[in-house]
């Protein structure tokens, strides 16, 4: 008789989770809630163009998997990322898709859209995009960050985040710096408790400022300015017309 492999626990629920993610509209939906903010079920549902019956139950699939936290307000139904780990699976996978031929966009708002995403996002709750890898690059080459053996902040780049009043969170139990694959450069941004830390700021400063209602950002003249101040980074490393 045939031996048989034992079955691993885990595969029932990893097949859930691809379940979750395999279809399209529910797979919209987590892109769109990376900005780190909570979104209406009318909100997604305008933003992936589908009815608000169909929305309502993907996000009701999404929350029973975990995937989703929703919070209600009166008669409005909010959702969210679950928590950040979601969200670096999310931006992960994504990355991780099979390139194939681009979908090209099918009108000029969609076209214009998709420029914005790829020149400056928020990941969640750090920097992603042409914006993100330009300052991970320039952080990198300034002997801030190292990403050698992992990312992590080294010396310097502690003494950095001190200089412009940027706290961190030192004692979390989330790691301080870690890289995360970024699905339209295929290359690493800062993540980790640092990169939460310096999107605040830059947002807070006014050096970034976010583009329409979605997660797209672009730096600002002020930001272009800082940017080049604290580590020499140039308009064109980040996207900058």
């Amino acid at each position: 008789m045939a031996r048989t492999t034992p079955h691993d626990p885990a595969a029932p629920r990893l097949a859930a989770l691809a379940a979750l993610l395999a279809d399209e509209t529910r797979a919209a939906f987590c892109l769109a809630l990376l900005d780190g903010r909570a979104w209406t079920a009318g909100e997604l549902a305008r933003g992936a163009g589908v009815a608000p019956s169909t929305a309502s139950e993907h996000l009701s699939r999404l929350v029973a998997g975990g995937l989703l936290a929703e919070e209600r307000q009166g008669r409005h139904r909010y959702l969210r990322l679950a928590d950040g780990r979601i969200a670096q699976l999310v931006e992960e996978l994504a990355a991780h898709g099979a390139p194939g031929p681009a979908t090209p966009p099918r009108t000029l708002r969609e076209a214009s859209l998709q420029h914005a995403l790829a020149r400056g996002r928020t990941c969640y709750d750090h920097l992603a995009g042409r914006l993100g890898i330009g300052i991970t690059d320039a952080m990198t080459g300034r002997g801030l960050l190292r990403q050698d053996t992992g990312f992590a902040l080294t010396e310097d780049g502690l003494e950095w985040f001190g200089s412009l009043g940027i706290p961190l969170a030192t004692a979390s139990r989330r790691p301080l710096a870690r890289g995360c694959l970024d699905w339209t450069e295929r290359r690493q941004h800062l993540a980790g408790t640092a990169g939460a830390a310096l999107c605040r700021h830059v947002l807070d400063a006014g050096w970034c400022e976010r583009v329409g209602t979605g997660r797209a950002v672009r730096a600002t003249p002020a930001g272009l300015r800082a940017l080049s101040e604290h580590l020499s980074v140039e308009p064109a490393a980040i996207g900058a017309d």
